[in-house]
């Protein structure tokens, strides 16, 4: 099983802080995502950086088998 965590306006969009899915990759699991606002999260995919177990990646086809932890990044503002 992944941990997803959300940070800032993803946390927002979804409503959550974190959920646990057992998809095979990113894109899989990001589409199981039930938000609070659908409208906010779904402009906000586009934008996000993911860490999958701490490595940065915007390939929403990254395998998550044998992954512990990802984390949806918006992006921040001056950063």
């Amino acid at each position: 099983m992944t941990t997803i965590r959300f940070f800032a306006a993803a946390r927002a969009a979804v409503g959550a802080d974190t959920l646990t899915t057992a998809a095979g990759t990113l894109d899989e699991a990001l589409r199981e995502v039930t938000a609070t606002d659908p409208s906010r999260w779904s402009a906000l995919l586009e934008r996000c950086s993911y860490l999958v177990d701490g490595v940065t990646t915007r390939d929403r086809s990254t395998e998550l088998s044998g992954v512990g932890v990802v984390d949806v990044m918006p992006p921040f503002a001056g950063g």
